[in-house]
């Protein structure tokens, strides 16, 4: 594995202003992500890690500090700088799935490259052999509502890659499956790293979902407390 950073925060801060009280949602943040490595960023309800994904994945800019991607530093660029950044770069999955309910399964993945201007032909083909990957190709022209919540999950992966980012950052991911079938999604996750070379950042409040990466970053009142390397990881520090 490369050791080139593809993400890294320096003392990042969120601030959120309420009447005459200031709140530190995020309070220099320091982090670094090497090029294919698998994080956990790992922490309770209110720790902040909503608002550090958000900052990630180019849906939020800090209040001050720099964050860079690919070594270009994203901390102030306008909205429409982010979307096309984010677009190219980075792949969500989120815990409530977010998959348009009027679209099939293979309307849903081939949305995000519509954005990118992809051809028709280009995305259609490219977002059923996604869904194949995936093990859903016999459910391709279901939509949302006839899928269930391990399938709809499994579209919102085959979405993520739509673009082939470089970056898949997923928000609790497996927060509305049960046991079984959080474990086929992370069994997804893993591969994408290991046989497709990807960059996984896993945000969790459970401890059991976050060993399955390499390295855990711990998140507490909105700083990183330490970084813990995990079974595939090397030394703790």
């Amino acid at each position: 594995m490369t050791q080139t950073a593809i993400i890294k925060l320096q003392d990042v801060w969120k601030t959120y202003r309420m009447g005459e009280v200031e709140v530190h949602a995020s309070r220099g943040l320091n982090l670094e992500i090497k090029k294919g490595e698998f994080v956990s960023i790992m922490g309770p309800s209110g720790s902040g890690k909503s608002t550090c994904v958000n900052m990630i994945g180019c849906l939020d800019i800090p209040t001050k500090g720099n964050i860079y991607l690919q070594g270009k530093d994203i901390a102030h660029l306008e909205e429409s700088d982010l979307a096309q950044i984010r677009g190219r770069t980075i792949g969500f999955v989120f815990q409530q799935f977010n998959l348009l309910p009027t679209l099939t399964a293979v309307e849903n993945v081939a949305l995000p490259m519509l954005f990118q201007g992809t051809p028709k032909s280009e995305r259609s083909k490219r977002a059923e052999e996604l869904l194949t990957m995936v093990g859903l190709q016999d459910r391709m022209y279901h939509r949302p509502t006839e899928l269930s919540g391990g399938q709809q999950q499994r579209v919102a992966i085959a979405r993520s890659l739509a673009n082939d980012p470089e970056v898949i950052l997923a928000d609790e991911p497996t927060g509305n499956l049960d046991s079984k079938t959080a474990v086929s999604i992370l069994e997804f996750f893993t591969s994408l790293h290991e046989e497709h070379g990807k960059t996984i950042i896993l945000v969790t409040h459970d401890e059991n979902v976050a060993k399955n990466a390499d390295r855990i970053a711990y998140l507490r009142d909105g700083q990183f407390e330490n970084t813990i390397m995990n079974k595939r990881g090397r030394n703790k520090k």
